[in-house]
């Protein structure tokens, strides 16, 4: 994929670029629009051709590998072979004049002879540059790498020292001699299993126990609200009954008050209102009654509010006002007496 790079001023003053004719000029700074952000192509004639000079038939693939020798013997461009054994090039002077902003990482492997960059083949420093290397490197990851030698003695090992029956072959390298076996003290057929509480992890004990003691709960926990009777201030004891449980209880008894079981829609309905009576801290027993009358006069189920309204509400036959008091007599329109100042005269 082409990208847009930038051209300096110094390179129509280059002394390097000055050895090459211009036709090779030109797929150098061509070539600078689709190396990848590390400054690396494959070495390809006909690829370089199509992406440079596909619009001149003056200028033929010969002429690429040509324009390529010239770049190469000037030092404008390092020809190699990859880790992959494909054939690549790169600007040996790339990050002197290409500034990217977030350069992704390359795909392409990178030159064993002068990139100590990441290889985008091996992932990391190119297996072909260490290969390279007059004298190996000891690193601290070779020195991490290296076996390791435990004290314990394998559990496979121990397994099989408990099987007389069947000798393990000891290596070419590790057979001991015949004299040495003679002065050495015989091994016991079965020899006795390490103890279960013998074996440790590695992990030791702490010297000063923890700064904080361990905390213990006065009383087991118990599943449930740990509120008692949500509608009164002072605890009673009585757990809060269960919405969905008294919901249904409430619902079967509506059926069993029925000749014929309701539709199920009717029935979901009727629940939710019942439901959303009982959140509003409603007594259960007003809502009984109003089921009580729903089922006698039957409708909507959003009847049912009003009807439980009337079990909670009702004074008699009829409503009382606020301040009313049965004592006092009732209010009298105005009316226009004959004689005024006699039926007014208390008032008056």
């Amino acid at each position: 994929m082409a990208r847009i790079r930038s051209v300096k001023p110094e390179t129509w003053v280059s002394e390097t670029l000055a050895e090459v004719s211009i036709p090779a000029m030109v797929t150098f700074l061509g070539m600078t629009n689709h190396a990848d952000d590390h400054g690396r192509h494959r070495d390809n004639a006909a690829i370089v051709y199509g992406l440079v000079w596909p619009m001149r038939e003056e200028i033929s693939r010969a002429d690429v590998e040509d324009h390529l020798q010239q770049l190469a013997a000037a030092g404008a461009v390092c020809r190699y072979t990859g880790c992959d054994g494909r054939k690549y090039f790169h600007y040996p002077t790339w990050h002197n004049h290409q500034k990217i902003d977030k350069p992704s990482l390359s795909r392409l492997p990178a030159c064993p002879h002068c990139e100590p960059e990441r290889c985008g083949v091996c992932k990391g420093p190119c297996i072909q540059r260490a290969a390279l290397a007059a004298t190996p490197v000891t690193t601290a990851e070779t020195a991490a790498n290296a076996p390791r030698v435990f004290a314990e003695t394998s559990a496979n090992a121990r397994a099989a020292l408990q099987q007389p029956n069947e000798p393990i072959p000891a290596p070419a390298a590790l057979t001991v001699p015949a004299a040495a076996r003679a002065v050495a003290p015989a091994i016991d057929a079965e020899p006795k299993p390490v103890p279960t509480s013998q074996k440790t992890a590695g992990q030791t004990a702490f010297d000063e126990a923890s700064p904080k003691a361990r905390r213990s709960l006065p009383e087991p926990s118990a599943p449930g609200s740990r509120i008692l009777d949500p509608g009164s201030s002072f605890p009673t004891g009585r757990q809060a009954p269960d919405a969905a449980v008294l919901t249904k209880q409430l619902v079967g008894e509506y059926i069993a008050a029925c000749t014929e079981r309701p539709p199920e829609s009717v029935l979901g309905h009727l629940g939710k209102v019942i439901k959303t009576l009982l959140a509003e801290r409603i007594a259960p027993e007003h809502v009984q009654a109003g089921l009580r009358r729903f089922a006698e006069i039957q409708g909507h189920p959003s009847r049912l509010p009003s009807l439980v309204n009337d079990a909670m509400n009702a004074r008699g036959a009829g409503l009382a006002r606020p301040g009313f008091r049965p004592n006092v007599p009732a209010h009298q329109a105005w009316t226009n007496p004959v004689d005024a100042a006699n039926a007014y005269a208390e008032e008056l």
